[in-house]
């Protein structure tokens, strides 16, 4: 057997320490499979004090991450303490510049700075590799590089975050509260204490433009993704979707359009039978839509310390074999400028919520509304009568553009039989 990998690893959080105990307890299946023993020589994190339920008294330790990125006894950096900038960033630019593979489950870092760094480990021969960055344990990018690789990919969605998947189930299965469910989410460790990133859509972002960066031979442009989370979804609206068919969804959604392409994260009502609808909990799904092979769906835990550590040594495990593929599955000169598409031009079906004073006169004005933006109706659901009083009104659209439904939004909030500030959801076909 041939000379052992030496990783340096930069962060013992939650991941850094399923990484130590993935490499323990199957390292001799691990050597057998890639043909060189994979050990870690080096940690950094900020507390040495901290019980992490790991013995690290084997391996070098450097306070600072990117002394890690530069020691003569480390071949392959991995990255897993977070965020898009800073002391992230810096390890793993002085790892490629110091010859270094790198592997990472950063999806911001990936999702902000992807491109650039690619071209530092494509100039150096190396390897930056991300399995972990999208949908845990689902090895997405794999599939997409290799197993998917003869195909068109025209179009990639999902379910991206668990944390909101969770939440959203939930929901619908106790009929609670968006900020009930939440805050029982961070006591049972799925949400953050922070949940920003999660329930306002930007980790989903930050995956959906990686995905569609290896998915349509891009480079990656996260500031063209639409983002939309789901704090406004609400316990009525799921129990109105289940009625009309449908369960309630936050997706990030690439799309080939002619010569553009269409990137957003926003709630969606799935219809039930579609192949994510029945997707609970904390699982991840991701769709893709290629010309020869038609529809894969991989479905897996899509955080955590195994999953996620699980896709980090995948990727040591192809440094070991020597398989160092092109970052984003091509080579980055070639990757294809592509015109980002603006929501506004989404055409499909609308769901709207509308709480209203029921008085006579207020849904001829509403129907006016929409129809003078070229906005049908579908379906329309009224509860009972109650004079006076403020009542929901819940309206299914047949297709037509978003502009026009924002149009007609903006002034359909400014009667002042309108109560609160309407509730829309869009619709998706599968």
């Amino acid at each position: 057997m041939s000379q052992t990998i030496r990783v340096g690893l930069a962060g013992v959080g939650t991941v850094g320490a399923g990484v130590l105990k993935i490499l323990e307890t199957n390292g001799d299946l691990i050597a057998a499979r890639c043909g060189r023993r994979i050990a870690v020589t080096a940690v950094s994190a900020r507390d040495r004090t901290k019980d992490r339920g790991i013995d690290l008294s084997g391996v070098a330790w450097e306070d600072d991450p990117r002394a890690l990125a530069v020691r003569d006894d480390v071949d392959v950096v991995v990255e897993v303490m977070g965020g898009a900038n800073g002391a992230a960033l810096e390890t793993v630019e002085a790892a490629l510049g110091a010859g270094k593979d790198v592997v990472t489950a950063n999806k911001a870092l990936i999702a902000t700075h992807g491109t650039r760094l690619a071209t530092l480990a494509e100039d150096r021969g190396l390897a930056l590799a991300f399995e972990a960055a999208v949908a845990g344990g689902i090895p997405v990018i794999k599939a997409l590089k290799e197993g998917l690789a003869a195909n068109r990919i025209d179009r990639v969605y999902g379910i991206l975050n668990g944390t909101c998947n969770y939440i959203l189930s939930d929901m619908e299965t106790s009929g609670r509260a968006f900020e009930l469910v939440l805050r029982e989410a961070q006591a049972l460790g799925y949400a953050e204490a922070d949940p920003t990133f999660d329930v306002g859509g930007i980790d989903t972002a930050h995956k959906l433009a990686i995905l569609a960066a290896v998915a349509f031979g891009m480079p990656v442009n996260f500031d063209a993704v639409h983002v939309e989370g789901i704090e406004q979804v609400s316990a009525e609206d799921i129990a109105f979707a289940r009625e009309l068919g449908y369960r309630i969804k936050l997706l990030g959604m690439a799309r080939r359009r002619g010569d553009g392409v269409d990137q957003r994260v926003h709630p969606c009502m799935v219809p039930l039978g579609a192949p994510i609808a029945d997707v609970d909990g904390v699982e991840n799904a991701v769709v893709t839509e290629g010309d020869a092979v038609g529809r894969t769906i991989l479905v897996g835990r899509g955080a955590g310390e195994g999953p996620t550590a699980s896709a980090v040594v995948a990727d040591l495990v192809d440094i070991a074999r020597g398989l160092r593929l092109p970052v984003f599955g091509q080579p980055v000169g070639t990757l294809s400028d592509v015109a980002p598409i603006d929501i506004a031009e989404r055409v499909g079906v609308y769901y709207l919520r509308l709480t209203v004073v029921d008085k006579p006169g207020v849904m001829a004005a509403i129907t006016t509304t929409l129809a003078r933006h070229e906005v049908s109706i579908d379906q329309m659901i009224q509860r009972g009568r109650a004079p006076g009083a403020a009542v929901p009104v819940v309206i299914i659209t047949h297709e037509t553009r978003e502009a026009e439904m924002q149009a007609a939004l903006a002034e359909i909030s400014a009667f002042d039989t309108v109560r609160e500030a309407p509730h829309l959801i869009r619709v998706v076909g599968s």
